[in-house]
């Protein structure tokens, strides 16, 4: 008993460290582009992007930003670009749930970097996925020049937000836009696809090319005010439907209008009165290996987020390194799929290792989506596996089509699915698993999760193998010693790519999250995923048997 209490202190200790990390990150990128361009800001009577969405949310309800960490340690070259210089999340004004970006202007004006581009579509995704109404809080100088090939014409950059723009207004979803400074060139139409624009004397502007530029263009000289303010867009274009004298006034008005948006038809998903779980929720830090290698008991985990504790298995005895069944999380009715990192016994006698995909789990797992979807039933998916079975024995017995089942079963379901990537995410167990590519309608990490295609230690000795055969191919002797060093530089490498900070700067997760709050966090993606009634047929299509 005292080795197990000290196994738990000692995981419990090292998963505080990394929440502890994660907050100081947090701060440091929450300082968007530090305290001398909050400085400025104030200055111009002007709030940062984060009071503004403060000032917007209804007091004592969550907030789930989403993307925080995106840019990550990206573009240090060009000074960083903290959270993709755009805060953004889903929240609640005037008691609606809805969408909030805001550029951040202290971040290079609030420039358009690729990654921006990327997380400004993955919000605008949620909100068309899930039919939230959006409000854009706009202040920025438009593309990053430096980079406009990476940012301005393809399919997923940033023309393709005003394309969405008009998509969500066919679609009937809301959307606000409250300028609040600057708003140039191509991101001048965003405002104006917008059902209604707000916009704030002295400091919004709107137009599609600045002074300097009409100057050299054709001329003309005008100031910022004549050409493109709030009296000019209000009283002579049209443009703009309201105007005010403080960014408070214009953001009450946004209030207002959100009080009194009509109730949209809900998809119906089950919900009753929620019973908290019986078991602690910091007792997940505990729980978790701080080795990712180490087995444990997934169900331990469950019996942390779901209701009463209360976890109905299907099919318990067959496909044990995956457990499926129902539960309730928050009072939702949803199907769980996790990977069981303990050693167990297959329905043959024989031991199976912990977070593998073998053949019964993926027929199971395949069977429980299907059955979930047949149901109107949401899918929590808990990510952590190392990937599929490999060798004679499981090829023989077909892992890849059983494999395939279980990946056509995740691509082609239509009820919400939500992911949280607890620990290791290798390979095709990604997949499998609904990884970021599967189109989860919101995916998140643990400060403990590993993304990558295999293992960092075999992914790095194959690497090796790979380098020193190139080495001696060309001539080159390689001592055992510069193999090590070769070794631990590539190790150094690739482990750096699998923490979930490199998959959060990229947006290949949504957010990077406490344990503790998992409970929460997934319960208000379903009251989100919950506002579109929009289900299509679930159809698996050729399926092998």
């Amino acid at each position: 008993m005292d080795n197990i209490n000290i196994e738990f202190n000692r995981n419990e200790d090292i998963m505080k460290r990394a929440l502890s990390e994660m907050q100081q990150r947090f701060a440091q990128v929450a300082l968007g582009g530090g305290k001398k361009a909050i400085a400025k800001q104030k200055e111009k009577n002007k709030l940062t992007a984060r009071e503004r969405i403060s000032y917007l949310l209804d007091a004592d309800t969550p907030f789930i930003e989403i993307g925080a960490f995106a840019g990550w340690e990206m573009y240090e070259e060009q000074g960083g670009c903290p959270s993709a210089g755009t805060v953004a999340g889903i929240g609640y004004v005037s008691g609606r749930q809805c969408v909030i970006l805001a550029n951040d202007q202290t971040v290079k004006a609030g420039a358009w970097f690729p990654i921006t581009g990327k997380k400004n579509l993955r919000l605008q995704e949620i909100a068309m996925e899930n039919r939230l109404p959006v409000i854009y809080l706009v202040d920025s100088a438009g593309v990053f020049l430096p980079m406009q090939d990476e940012i301005f014409p393809d399919k997923e950059h940033f023309g393709r937000i005003f394309r969405n723009n008009a998509r969500m207004s066919a679609m009937g979803i809301t959307q606000i836009a409250a300028v609040m400074g600057a708003c140039v060139a191509g991101g001048a139409y965003l405002p104006i696809m917008s059902d209604e624009t707000l916009m704030v004397e002295g400091n919004g502007s709107i137009f599609l090319a600045g002074p300097y530029l009409v100057k050299a263009a054709i001329g003309e000289t005008i100031d910022t005010e004549a050409l493109g303010g709030a009296v000019t867009h209000n009283a002579i274009s049209g443009i703009a439907d309201y105007k005010f004298k403080t960014e408070q006034e214009c953001l009450d008005q946004v209030k207002k209008i959100m009080s009194k948006l009509g109730h949209p038809t809900k998809a119906g998903f089950d919900r009753i009165k929620p019973k908290a779980p019986k078991k602690e929720a910091q007792n997940i830090y505990g729980i978790l290996p701080a080795d990712a290698t180490r087995p444990y008991d997934m169900l331990q985990i469950i019996e942390q987020i779901v209701d009463d504790s209360a976890f109905e298995p299907f099919k318990q005895d067959y496909g044990k390194t995956i457990l499926c069944g129902y539960a309730r999380i928050d009072g939702w009715a949803v199907g769980i799929v996790a990977n069981q990192r303990t050693m167990v016994k297959s329905a043959k006698g024989e031991m199976q290792m912990g977070g593998v995909i073998y053949n019964d789990s993926a027929d199971k797992a395949a069977r429980f989506i299907m059955n979930c979807n047949q149901k109107k039933i949401p899918l929590v998916f808990l990510q952590d596996v190392t990937g599929f079975m490999v060798g004679s024995r499981s090829e023989h017995s077909g892992i890849i089509k059983d494999g395939a089942k279980m990946v056509n079963a995740v691509a082609n379901s239509v009820v919400p699915k939500i992911t949280v990537i607890v620990g290791n995410s290798y390979g095709a167990g990604n997949y499998a698993m609904c990884g970021k590519a599967y189109d989860p309608r919101f995916i998140y990490a643990w400060p403990s999760a590993k993304i990558a295609v295999m293992g960092g230690e075999q992914a790095a000795k194959t690497l090796l193998q790979i380098q020193v055969s190139a080495m001696k191919a060309k001539g080159s002797e390689v001592s055992p010693e510069e193999e090590q060093k070769l070794l631990n530089d590539i190790k150094g490498r690739y482990e750096k790519q699998t923490t979930p900070y490199y998959a959060a700067a990229r947006l290949w997760v949504d957010a990077i999250i406490d344990p503790a709050q998992t409970r929460q966090i997934i319960s208000e993606s379903l009251t989100a995923a919950n506002n579109n009634p929009d289900l299509p047929p679930f159809n698996t299509g050729v399926i092998q048997v």
